[in-house]
């Protein structure tokens, strides 16, 4: 593990400027849930955590999220709780499942963005298509065209099964993820990655560990190595 007392966003703040830097954020209960098996998820982590994961958007360019969490949360991903402005909101929609309603729309002055494969978009949003490939996107295609538009920094929120696409598809720098002291015993599991027979081909990332007021634990995974990601 790399040195408990590791600012875990220090290696945000020192992000190489020529090249797209992504971190993911995944809040999970001691068992690896994020939400019970009637799909309530609200709660599972604390103050502490929610207070680093604002200081995270606060911390990026972009914060974003599939369509699945805006359907099922109708998050506002603003920073509230935390000094710092607001990132730009972009929620991956291939399908035109969004519609034109949902607190992410708020008008407060934070560019909004929506990744698409449609012709359809709400007002006062920026289209970004993209093209389907094998029936979906490429994590590397939406991270490359955000960069291309000048967000460098960018924080994958949610859900868990865009947060896996990002991993699986090698495109996550650091992955901070928030561990609350609760045992729900059954429901929804955190993150759902390629399946691999060999256990050498696990994934070993260094890691530091916080202990956050309250007794959570953020462990700050470097999935990628600054020396291991071309430019």
């Amino acid at each position: 593990m790399e040195s408990p007392i590791a600012d875990p966003f220090l290696p945000i703040a020192q992000a190489p400027a020529d090249r797209p830097f992504v971190v993911a954020q995944l809040g999970q209960s001691l068992d690896g849930r994020i939400a019970t098996v009637t799909g309530e998820s609200r709660y599972i982590n604390g103050a502490a955590a929610l207070d680093h994961l604002h200081r995270l958007r606060a911390a990026v360019d972009a914060v974003v999220v599939g369509v699945g969490t805006i359907l099922a949360d109708d998050p506002l991903l603003t920073v509230r709780r935390v000094a710092g402005r607001s990132p730009a909101r972009v929620v991956i929609d291939p399908g035109g499942r969004a519609g034109a309603q949902g607190q992410w729309l708020k008008k407060d002055g934070a560019p909004l963005l929506l990744v698409t494969a449609g012709r359809t978009c709400p007002e006062g949003v920026e289209p970004v298509r993209l093209p389907l490939r094998d029936g979906v996107m490429r994590p590397a295609d939406i991270v490359g065209a955000l960069f291309a538009r000048g967000y460098r920094k960018l924080l994958i929120e949610g859900g868990a099964r865009t947060i896996s696409s990002f991993i699986d598809a090698g495109c996550i720098d650091r992955l901070h993820l928030l561990m609350a002291t609760v045992i729900i015993g059954s429901g929804r599991m955190g993150l759902d990655l390629a399946p691999q027979g060999d256990l050498s081909r696990a994934l070993r990332p260094p890691t530091s560990v916080h202990l956050l007021a309250g007794g959570e634990v953020l462990f700050d995974c470097a999935l990628i190595q600054p020396e291991a990601k071309a430019v």
